[in-house]
């Protein structure tokens, strides 16, 4: 491994050195995976340009969060700066294999192509997300092997995401409320169960190699990234199930009802998500994960649910007429 790492530096050396005059544009790229870049898109598509989509990209997305971090936790595998510090232009948390920001990137960007379609689509799909594998790399967050990692679990979730869509979701649509809140809770329950068994497997981690003062960072990191993780997945999960059989609102109208709908829902999103993060302590552990599982999962519902709730109880959408139940399995 000693040697995969040295080739690695080598090459992050490299495109430091011969391209330094790009190091903002790749801190540019590299923000758009940011948490807070895919709250803005996710809740502008879902509340304002089609409800479908924005189903989808949430729960895409939140899914590879919980599986990111499963597998960063369980390869427990460093980042670049961490056996050089010098080519640590961006430093971040947690572990380093799969990049998380190439998978969701890998994840979602394609997915919008699959929805619109098209060859300009899919090519300018593969610019963006080579372009942010690239930026990890040259700003020495991830190896090449972390983002090849994280296209190749980005491509996966996506086919299983595509799936669902052709040959599963009408199905599922169709059965009653609690069949469907059932699916949403097992699919997290599941996870949780994975990840409980895989910290019993792995074991603690090893603290004689060379960045073993990194470990305890990202150990914590990992901890409260699947405690966040899994909060969002099972509040959008819940939110979405509940929204399609209680509201069933429309993502479509005027754009002054569209822009208004979007501000309403965006700024009360920016106050339930940041308000309860300023109570939520840097420790105890103990306390500090069910605060921002509760965070979380409270940021997810009401993105899901009841700002949709407020947008037809303002006359700010319109909704369809409920669907068809049936109780076959």
């Amino acid at each position: 491994m000693e040697n995969i790492y040295e080739t690695g530096l080598e090459f992050i050396r490299w495109l430091q050195t011969t391209w330094p005059q790009l190091q903002g544009f790749f801190l540019g790229v590299s923000s758009l995976g940011r948490e807070e870049f895919y709250l803005v898109i996710l809740t502008l598509v879902y509340w304002c340009i089609n409800k479908k989509a924005g189903r989808m990209m949430g729960y895409l997305l939140f899914f590879a969060v919980v599986v990111n971090t499963m597998l960063k936790h369980a390869l427990r595998q460093p980042r670049p700066f961490w056996i050089d510090p010098q080519v640590g232009l961006e430093k971040t948390g947690g572990y380093g294999i799969p990049s998380g920001h190439t998978q969701y990137a890998t994840a979602l960007y394609f997915l919008v192509a699959y929805l619109i379609g098209g060859f300009w689509i899919w090519l300018a799909a593969g610019i963006l997300v080579l372009l942010m594998a690239l930026s990890r790399i040259y700003l020495g967050a991830h190896f090449p092997q972390d983002v090849l990692g994280g296209f190749l679990v980005g491509g996966i979730l996506l086919a299983l995401v595509i799936l669902w869509d052709r040959r599963i979701v009408k199905r599922f649509k169709k059965r009653i409320l609690g069949q469907r809140m059932f699916i949403a809770l097992m699919v997290v329950f599941v996870l949780c169960v994975i990840y409980l068994i895989m910290l019993f497997l792995i074991g603690e981690p090893n603290l004689s190699v060379p960045w073993a003062s990194y470990i305890p960072e990202a150990e914590l990191a990992s901890y409260k990234e699947m405690s966040s993780g899994i909060g969002i997945l099972l509040g959008f999960s819940v939110g979405i199930v509940l929204e399609n059989s209680r509201i069933r609102f429309r993502a479509d109208g005027p754009i002054g009802k569209r822009i208004v709908r979007y501000l309403v829902g965006i700024i009360t999103t920016v106050v339930v998500w940041q308000g309860f993060g300023m109570i939520v302590p840097d420790d105890p552990l103990s306390l500090v994960l069910p605060l921002r599982f509760i965070q979380y999962f409270l940021l997810a519902f009401w993105a899901a649910y009841y700002a949709p709730w407020l947008f037809v109880r303002l006359r700010l959408a319109d909704t369809d007429p409920e669907p068809e139940m049936s109780l076959r399995l």
